[in-house]
Parts: C-alpha cells; sequence; structure tokens
C-alpha cells in the first residue's frame, strides 16, 4: 500500500498520527511537503521591478527560497520523527495543489487534514487547496480534523422548503 501524507505547518501532526493509526505498519509512506513558489516569485519580480535589476546579491527572493527551503526540511524531519517507521520525505516545489495531485499518481491513499474554518462542520472547513485536491485526487482521501472535530451543532440549517 502507497500512502501519501500531505505535511502542512500546523496540520501536520494529525496528518502523521491518522496514517499511523489507519495504515498498515508495512505501507509504504510518503511524507509530502509542497513549497509554493508564489512568495520567492512575488519577492523576485519585486526587486526586479521596483529596485533594479543590477545587484541581484540583493535579490530578497533567493533568501525567502533559502527560508523556505529550511522550513521545509524542519517540517519534513519532525513529520518523519513523528511517524516512527520507515517512511520517505518528498519536498516538491510549485502550485500545491497540483503537486500534490501530481504526487499521488500512483498512491493507494492520500491522507490530508482540513485546512479552513474549523470551527463548523461544512464545505468551509476545507481551504481552496485542499478543495481541489480532495476533488481531484486520484486515489481515496483520508481527510483529519487537525484537532477534535466541532460538534454537530454546528451543522449549517438544512435548505429551506422547496429548495434543493
Amino acid at each position: 500500500m502507497a500512502v501519501v501524507v500531505w505535511i502542512v505547518e500546523g496540520t501536520w501532526p494529525a496528518c502523521v498520527d491518522a496514517a499511523r493509526a489507519h495504515t498498515p505498519e508495512d505501507a509504504e509512506i510518503v511524507l509530502l511537503h509542497v513549497t509554493p513558489t508564489e512568495v520567492p516569485g512575488a519577492a523576485h519580480g519585486a526587486f526586479a521591478g521596483l529596485l533594479g535589476r543590477g545587484h541581484p546579491e540583493r535579490d530578497p527572493g533567493t533568501r525567502v527560497e533559502s527560508l523556505a527551503t529550511a522550513s521545509a526540511e524542519r517540517l519534513l524531519r519532525s513529520a518523519a520523527e513523528r511517524l516512527g517507521r520507515p517512511g520517505t520525505t518528498v519536498e516538491r516545489t510549485g502550485r500545491v495543489e497540483r503537486e500534490v495531485v501530481a504526487a499521488t499518481e500512483d498512491a493507494d491513499l492520500l491522507v490530508l487534514a482540513r485546512d479552513g474554518d474549523r470551527t463548523h462542520l461544512g464545505p468551509h472547513s476545507l481551504g481552496p487547496a485542499a478543495r481541489f485536491v480532495v476533488d481531484h485526487a486520484p486515489c481515496p482521501v483520508l481527510l483529519v480534523w487537525p484537532e477534535p472535530s466541532p460538534g454537530l451543532d454546528t451543522l449549517p440549517p438544512p435548505p429551506k422548503a422547496g429548495r434543493p
């Protein structure tokens, strides 16, 4: 069984715990982190457009890329330690939601956490990237709450009579 666990700042412990609890001991687990290209790209663009192109050594985008890489390495190292069994770590860079979907091409299961409004049950508990991944993943998805789920009293009200 090949399992991809999407590692994201703030929610990764719940994903790792779910993978440990819900997959066989011999599962091939991949801990996946994706660094978005948007922030370093914006820093590079701002520097080139506003500050000039004459001093590439002062480009803040390079520093942002370096910080993102170091952060990803720390997250993946912590996730691997928490997993407590053999696994592989993978760092990708790009459009986060598309990279996650691409990484699940040969997976038997994807584990991810809710990343939206976690105070209520319902569709808003998924942010745009997670919603895209859930809708497009080519494998089964285990969607976990990163903390205890809200009560049933947070369900949205039913539609009014006559409306679907």
